[in-house]
């Protein structure tokens, strides 16, 4: 193919095989092909770098009423995560008081993930994206702009530029929930982690390391969010000889697969180990002992997010990233002093 010729939808159906229907189906992401036969024709897009003609943009309008939210986690955690759960439902609600929709998939990978946006922008299938867990020289928030497609980032700090970011300041959160511990007494802790790739891990990590200058032993544990790994990496730590007397978990879901550890190995929570967690939930303060959290409103982040991106969408200008609410520590059964 040419590359002076611009790829249109009758060259699409030929190199796929089908009929330029099917192709429309697939590109608009309607129903009545296969999706393997979707695929195809998405993949064969993206490689000719087809864009809809102005006349079809002119045709159905220059929005496309969707937000694309494309999750990089593992599928099985999704449900059971509240923080998800709470964003998304935080996020419709934003967005159906202006009658847009959100298109939610889950991929594997950081690749797939902008592969994604690639897709959707050149099908004109959203009109911007929500994007979570930034890294350290995130590749996305660099392909963003170039396709280019509107975002907000929900992370971890303040950036300048486009895609503007809600920040949410992990590093003084972090400090709240490990210098409560230390204050207690706690001299030996434990952080079990998510992927180690995401900014708030590291951050996280970072601020329970630098408490070895209050002769705290900090390690931490990486997983995959998953009550499984959390399980695991529970497990391993009460069977040492020398135990951690406190560990904190990425979110709720893990923090109670630790609880039920402990538990099972009849290590008292809170008299032989404090327990706490980065997330908070509802069953967090139903369970016994009743878990220590940082508690954030993530209903509401999630429509401050939504609101923020159609901003972003309406605006030929880059705005300004803005910071979200601090969580607050909300103390309960499962700390106290070491040895109580």
């Amino acid at each position: 193919m040419s590359q002076a010729k611009r790829i249109t939808i009758a060259d699409i159906a030929r190199l796929a095989g089908v009929s330029p229907g099917a192709v429309s189906f697939a590109l608009n992401g309607r129903p009545g092909v296969s999706e393997q036969t979707r695929q195809r024709i998405l993949d064969i897009a993206e490689e000719h770098q087809w864009q809809p003609s102005s006349a079809a943009r002119a045709l159905v309008g220059s929005r496309a009423g969707v937000v694309g939210f494309a999750v990089n986690r593992p599928a099985r955690t999704l449900g059971t995560e509240a923080f998800f759960t709470d964003l998304i439902a935080g996020v419709q609600s934003a967005l159906a008081q202006h009658g847009v929709a959100l298109q939610l998939v889950v991929v594997s990978s950081i690749e797939e993930e902008m592969a994604t946006y690639r897709r959707w922008r050149s099908a004109n299938q959203v009109d911007g994206v929500i994007v979570i867990d930034p890294r350290d020289d995130d590749p996305r928030l660099a392909l963003l702009p170039s396709l280019p497609l509107p975002a907000v980032v929900i992370g971890s700090r303040d950036t300048a530029g486009d895609p503007p970011a809600i920040w949410l300041d992990d590093e003084a959160a972090a400090h709240a929930l490990f210098d409560y511990l230390a204050a207690l007494g706690h001299r030996e802790i434990a952080y079990v982690s998510g992927p180690a790739e995401f900014q708030h891990t590291r951050i996280r990590a970072d601020v329970l390391a630098a408490l070895a200058a209050r002769d705290v032993a900090g390690e931490t544990f990486v997983t995959d969010f998953s009550p499984a790994a959390a399980t695991a990496a529970t497990r391993t730590l009460l069977s040492r000889a020398t135990r951690p007397t406190a560990v904190v978990y990425d979110n709720d879901v893990m923090a109670i697969a630790g609880l039920r550890v402990a538990q099972e190995m009849g290590v008292g929570v809170p008299q032989a180990l404090s327990v706490a967690s980065f997330d908070d939930s509802v069953v967090t303060g139903l369970v016994h002992p009743s878990i220590t959290c940082l508690t954030r409103d993530t209903f509401a982040l999630g429509e401050q997010a939504a609101a923020f991106l159609l901003e972003r969408i309406g605006s030929a200008d880059p705005l300004p990233s803005r910071r979200g609410t601090a969580p607050a520590l909300t103390i309960r059964e499962s700390t106290a002093a070491p040895g109580r």
